[in-house]
Formats: C-alpha cells, structure tokens, sequence
C-alpha cells in the first residue's frame, strides 16, 4: 500500500525533519542506507524491542514450526501472555495453554499465565513497552503503548511468527496525523470521554490507517491513565498507533512506579528511567516535521459522552440519552481500556461517594454489573485502596484479570433483546455477546451510574450533584480539521527527475503493466474478495479459489476479469476480517496488484505478506468516478480501457486511455518500493522470506 506521494519525495531530498514516529522508526529499523531518513510512505524492515501474543501464541508457533523454525532468534525480545479466554476451563483450552507455557519455557520466553492479567497492562507493567521504543503485538490493541510513548502497533500472525524466528518483519510508515488536545478538561471528564467524542465527531476516516501524534499546551495535566485509554481506542478511530509524547507527567509516573518495582528490575529502574530522560530531551519531533493533517479539540468544551448503540462512529452526551430513560440489563468495568486503578477508583467514588464501606450504593434491580482488573497488580492496589471493596459491597460480580466479556468470552455476554453499558473499546453488534443486543461505551463513572440507576446516567444524577430529571447544560463542542496535506499530487514539468531512483533486486520487474478493472464501491470486505463459507475449509485449490474471488461482491466478476489485470477500487478495501485468503483468492486469480483509494491495514499486511502488491491512489479513484458518474447503468465491475504503468525504479504511475502508449490522464509518484519489500515480494512472500533467512 503505497501512499507516498511526490510531495513527500521532494520534502525529503531537500532533507525535511521528521516527526517522533519516523524517529523512533528509524532507530528500529535495519539497512537503512547511511544518511537516509526513513519518512510516512516508506517500507521498512523494523526489529522491535517486543513481541507479544497472547493466547494467540499457539497458532504462531504452529506456524513458526510449519516454516522450518527451531530456535527463537532472541528469546528476550519475545513476550507470552495468557489473558483472552481464561474463564474456559475446558480440557482443549487447557492443552492450548500448557503448550504455550511448555514452548516459553523450552525456548526461554517470559511467559505471564493466566490470572496475571491483560497482555497489553504487563507490556506496560513491567516495562517491555517502555517510552520510546517500538513495541509490537499480534493484537489490534497493540496501540495502547503509545499512552506511554511507545510505539505500539498490531501485526498479524506471519508477522509474530517471522519476528519469533528473524527478529523482523516489515512496516509501512503511515501518513502521520497531529491530533492537538487543547484546552483543560472539566472536572469529572476523563480520557474515555476524550476518546470516545473524537470516534464520534471525526467518524469520516479522517485517521484511517494514519499514525497519532497527541499533542497541546495542556497534555501534561491529562493523567497517565487517560492516556492509555485514549491510545488504546485509537484503533477503534481507525487509526494504526497513538503516540502520547514523554513528559514531565510521564517521567513522574514512571519514578513513582519505583516505589513498588523492584530497584534491579531488567527494564524500569533508576538507572533505565534516567537514560528516558536524556533521550527525551534529544528525541522530539523536528521544526520542520510533516504531518499528514491536524485535527484539534478544546477539551473545555467535553462532557460525559456515550458511544452507541452498537457503533464506535455515534456518540452522544450521557444528558441526552439518560432524558431518553434507556434501561440497561448489563454494565462492564472489564477490558485493557478501562480497569486499570483510577478506573476502579472512579467507579468505586460514585457507588460509594461518602468513602463510608455502609453507605454504598446499590446495583439496581435487575441489573448485573462485572468488574475485572487489568492485572492481578490493579486488582491488589484496588484492594488496598480500598476500591474493590467497595464494589463489591454494592453487588458487582467479579471476574478475573483477562479479558472475558468485552470479546464475548465467558460469564456475562448480552442476551438477545438486552441493553448494555460498558467501558470496554468495542460494541460492534454481536461483540459482547447477541447480535440481537445493544451495547454502549462509556467512562467507568458513567458506566458505575448506569449500574445504580438502572439507566444509562450520568455520575451526577447518582451522586445529587444535579436534579435527576434536568438535563446538564452542555458547552457547544469545539472540534475541527486544521490542516490537510496531500497524499496524492500528480507530478509538475518541474519535479521531473527530483526524486530517488529506487535500486532493483536482480529478476525483480523494474515496471508492473495492465488493464485497469474497476470495481466502484468503498468499503468492499473480506467476505465480499472471498466467501466465509470456504474460510474454514482446508486446502481449497487456487483453482476455486480463483473461481469464487469476488463473488459476493459481483458475480459478474469472474466473466469480465482476466489475468494480468489490475483491480482499482475505492477506500478502506478488504476491511472486515484477517483472513488471508483474500489476498490470495486474487493472486489465484491472475491478479498481481491491487489499487484503491485505501485499504484496510489487515488487508494491506496479508497482501505483503502474500506477495500482492498494492498502491493506494485517491487521485485515479476519483478520476475514475467523475469520468462514469453519468452513466445510466452502473457496472459493479467495469473495464475501463485505461491501462496503468507502475515505474518501481523511479516510483512513478502513468495511467493512459486505449493503450499503454494512449493519452495520459493521470501522471503520479508513489512511494519508494525498496529492496526489502521487493525480497519479500521475490520470495513469494513473507513464509518464503523467512525460510530464506534460516
């Protein structure tokens, strides 16, 4: 997926700064050539600090296995967690769980059992997500790192397997989006507040498979805590990492963390903590740094938001749906968002506001509300500050550190016809349980007041702060979109020339030609390349594989395209699921590249991954919908007679009508194709990469 544009070229070569996310890239990528600055577009081939999967990790080793691998590369740079499904006490999903332990062990990586706590809390509990570096997982809420500044992104399966046996995988630098956070938030707003309006205000992909920079005059009052949240529902924003700067408020809550980890911890201590702050100083984002775009938010103007029903896209004040009388069935205080201590405590402060243990709310009738910690280490300080006791004097049901309800696993999942609040990061419908219910995200405070109330409320109406049946007053949200910067600009007379000339692997093609096909709709899924019905069927030959590609999208596919095509489709193809036949039904096929307005990330990885190449061109999409928006009878699939031309050495597209020596419509650069994606493309992809590297 290729979205460099000339522009970004150009900035470059006249030696451009770079952001804090290309910054801590760099410092983890290998061959780089001496004196290049790897920058938003770029292929790179990173060697994170970490790894972890969770209970996730039998698969990869299944597959770490099936590549011919038999010894970790650095044991220490892999981390193993149970925390998914540890309510199932079933024999099978006990045997999945000894054999992770017993590979951990027989390979020497540090293994966290179940009970321990949520993957994502220990990478940052005990320091393995550590400001500053680049921390992966096979998890898409990897991006829950970047609330202290580390680069947290989520990799798929073949990625943790190729990192498990190389110690590398690739990466795309995404366009970097500048999100400012100005303003001070009012008393009782928290980060999910935060998080959750900007899901709902910016909800037209504005983030889509964009990096995050936060940034603003007043972030060094926004807690730790907060931070994590909102970093971790960037993911649901669409976005692929969130990145928090270090600061003073940082540093301060990493010192403090020493009272209670051990002074010769391997990764937080004194010595590591003053090493962060040195390299913080130096580490900043340059002058002249480029952002894709800035978005900005007074948070002054916040109130308790509420996303849903069943959508992160839809958020309203908790004031106008508590007018609305909604009755709930279900509340959650569960997942890596929201059950970390101040979580606990938040909730704790409205069931039980006098501090007095007899004088504790009770949940209302009919009503169940489960509460589970991040980490067997929250659950312990809540008992000591006294939290937890509260909250299960006012009648929640407690659950063990994992994740349990929030991914439908377990006690406690919505029945059909059930209403449910939740703080947890997801209520696509069906999520938690029924697709038949409705689901709502919310801040713990919130999600505690519902519980008592019986009704989505806000905390104020429990705590009789506010008459119960007013409607609080609500400032007008101040939102905007400062700043776009292109990601797509045709080439000028002169530009010609300007911009690096890409080295080519010996035998890889130095040009990609064809016909462009176009299928004219955003958003086309994972089911609509290839059918779920044959996901789970095993050794399907490319064959069929080639005869049902498309097929839910357009029958009529199969008679109108041919091999040697290009598809070109609009924005956020191959959303939905991670199933990696998508990119290989095409490649069945006949099809070798794939541009679109944008892809899914998923989609993107897996096409890499499986040597489909991609390139992401708004400009011909666009084009390309003006040229046949008046016909009277849209063709879901359409030959255009527009034939592309894809320069790899220069990084260039020229896109002409008739033929490829026709007239040209659209001239373009794209980004650098470097050598490291032309090997894992050459290898067939990155299984036969890795095989060629043991």
């Amino acid at each position: 997926m290729l979205r460099f544009s000339r522009s970004f070229h150009s900035t470059r070569i006249l030696g451009r700064g770079q952001n804090i996310t290309e910054k801590i890239v760099q410092s983890y990528s290998v061959n780089v050539p001496d004196g290049k600055k790897v920058v938003s577009g770029d292929y790179v081939t990173i060697q994170p600090a970490h790894c972890m999967s969770h209970d996730n990790s039998w698969p990869v080793a299944l597959k770490f296995m099936g590549l011919g691998a038999t010894k970790i590369k650095n044991p220490r740079q892999i981390v193993n967690t149970l925390d998914h499904d540890v309510q199932n006490k079933t024999e099978k999903n006990l045997t999945k769980y000894k054999n992770i332990e017993n590979f951990a062990k027989n390979h020497g990586v540090d293994f966290y059992p179940a009970g321990r706590g949520i993957g994502h809390q220990i990478m940052i509990e005990e320091g393995y997500a550590f400001p500053l570096n680049l921390t992966v997982a096979s998890d898409s809420h990897s991006n829950t790192y970047g609330g202290i500044g580390s680069l947290g992104t989520p990799v798929v399966r073949t990625d943790a397997a190729s990192i498990w046996a190389t110690g590398q995988t690739w990466w795309q630098i995404p366009p970097v989006a500048k999100v400012n956070l100005k303003g001070e938030l009012p008393q009782g707003v928290t980060g999910k507040d935060i998080i959750v309006a900007l899901c709902g205000i910016f909800n037209k992909d504005e983030v889509l498979n964009h990096a995050i920079e936060f940034t603003g005059s007043s972030l060094d009052k926004i807690p730790v805590d907060y931070r994590l949240t909102i970093a971790n529902m960037t993911t649901e924003w669409g976005a692929l990492s969130g990145l928090f700067p270090v600061d003073n408020t940082l540093i301060k809550w990493y010192k403090d963390r020493l009272v209670k980890v051990r002074p010769n911890h391997p990764r937080i201590n004194p010595i590591t903590i003053q090493a962060l702050e040195a390299k913080a100083k130096v580490l900043k984002p340059d002058t002249d740094a480029k952002y894709a775009k800035t978005l900005t938010i007074d948070l002054s103007t916040l109130t308790h938001y509420v996303s849903g029903p069943n959508s992160v896209k839809v958020s309203n004040t908790v004031a106008e749906l508590s007018s609305q009388d909604i009755k709930i069935n279900k509340a959650y205080l569960v997942s890596c968002t929201n059950s970390r201590l101040s979580d606990l405590e938040s909730a704790a402060g409205v069931v039980c506001p006098t501090g007095n243990i007899n004088e504790v709310h009770k949940i209302a009738p009919g009503v169940e509300f489960y509460v589970a910690a991040a980490s067997s280490e929250v659950q312990n300080d809540a008992k000591l500050s006294g939290a937890w006791e509260k909250l299960m004097k006012a009648g929640c049901q407690i659950l063990p550190p994992g994740c349990g309800p929030c991914i439908g696993l377990g006690t406690g999942l919505l029945e059909p016809g059930e209403v449910g609040i939740s703080a947890t990061n997801r209520n696509f419908k069906g999520r938690m349980g029924s697709k038949d219910a409705l689901a709502y995200l919310a801040s713990p405070a919130v999600v505690a007041a519902s519980a008592i109330a019986g009704k989505i409320a806000s905390p104020n109406e429990v705590l009789g702060t506010m008459d119960k049946t007013a409607v609080e007053q609500v400032p007008t949200l101040m939102a905007e979109v400062d700043e776009f910067v292109k990601q797509d600009e045709t080439i000028s007379n002169t530009e010609e020339g300007s911009a690096d000339r890409v080295d080519i692997l010996e035998g890889f093609p130095t040009e990609i030609t064809g016909e462009l096909v176009l299928c004219d709709a955003d958003n086309i899924n994972t089911d609509g390349i290839y059918p779920g019905k044959y996901t789970y069927q095993d050794n399907v030959p490319k064959e069929t594989m080639a005869k049902v590609c498309m097929e839910n999208y357009d029958p009529e596919f199969q008679t109108k395209v041919k091999a040697g095509d290009i598809i070109v489709s609009g924005y956020n193809f191959g959303t939905g699921s991670s199933r990696e036949q998508a990119a290989t039904a095409i490649l069945s096929k006949g099809i070798n590249l794939v541009v679109a307005g944008s892809f899914g990330n998923i989609f993107s990885r897996n096409s890499i991954n499986n040597a489909l190449l991609t390139l992401e061109i708004p400009n011909l999409i666009n084009l390309l919908r003006e040229t046949y928006k008046n016909e009277p009878v849209k063709e879901l699939t359409k030959r255009t007679g527009w034939f592309l031309k894809w320069d790899v050495a220069n990084t260039t597209v020229t896109v002409t009508e008739g033929s490829l020596d026709g007239y040209i419509v659209l001239e373009q650069r794209v980004g650098e194709l470097g050598k490291n994606l032309q090997e894992i493309i050459s290898k067939g992809g990155l299984e036969g990469w890795i095989k060629s590297k043991l």
